[in-house]
């Protein structure tokens, strides 16, 4: 195994009650016993609904971070929705101590903004300032090396150029020391080089991008969005 912060987790089925019962219900936790993470970019693909997230927001937990995002140095809650999942966790750790903890959770952003600003006095800015992907980025600029990153849908404020240049901001982090575990359904962010993927879709099996729906999704329609419309409007409507 490496020498990641994480090195993996298992899930201690014996203490589980009733797998019928969410979130051991979700397929991908139902069959779970142990998992590797081989790189130091992991991204976890899958439809709505298939677990992605409920996976990194335990893992968020089980290293002592809001299960609403943010750094290890904030807690705050707002509604509580979230599962119980972590304390069914056993994390497999290097014994490496990150230099940063961070969560990002897109759906909780706006509320992990206000809280963050006031956690980290140091922080030059208030990330609310500019539009929505421009926080973002200004977020990812203050990220250090040699951090541990867990991140729930992070493209969801950034336009495609953005998005690129989140690529190159793993990639210069990655050679810092950092490791990200990333849920995603950007074809962009999949293509991080040298990423290990997980298709929670298919109990958490490794995929090669050009395998993932995600990639053979976006080729089809872009390559002849008249077809796929047709499909869509014209001939769905005819079953």
């Amino acid at each position: 195994m490496n020498d990641l912060f994480i090195k993996g987790f298992r899930l201690n089925r014996e203490r589980v009650k009733d797998f019928d019962e969410y979130p051991f219900s979700i397929p991908a936790i139902h069959g779970l016993t142990e998992l590797e993470f081989e790189k130091p970019v992991t991204f976890l693909v899958g439809e709505n609904g298939s677990g992605k997230s409920t996976i990194v927001e335990a893992l968020a937990k089980c290293i002592g971070l809001s299960a609403e995002g943010g750094s290890r140095n904030m807690s705050y809650s707002t509604v509580d929705s979230t599962s119980e999942l972590n304390e069914y966790l056993t994390l497999f750790k290097s014994g490496r101590i990150p230099k940063w903890k961070y969560f990002l959770r897109a759906e909780s952003y706006y509320t992990m903004a206000n809280a963050f600003y006031e956690y980290n006095a140091g922080w030059e800015e208030s990330l609310h300032l500019g539009s929505h992907g421009e926080s973002f980025n200004r977020l990812f600029d203050g990220f250090s090396d040699n951090g541990l990153y867990l991140m729930d849908e992070p493209e969801s404020a950034l336009s495609p150029n953005n998005q690129i240049r989140l690529l190159y901001r793993l990639y210069t982090l990655e050679q810092s020391g950092a490791q990200f575990i990333i849920a995603t359904h950007s074809p962009i962010l999949l293509s991080y080089r040298n990423a290990q993927i997980l298709n929670v879709d298919n109990g958490l099996m490794p995929v090669a991008y050009k395998d993932t729906d995600i990639y053979n999704i976006y080729k089809h329609f872009l390559e002849c969005p008249e077809k796929m419309q047709k499909y869509i409007f014209d001939d769905r409507n005819d079953t």
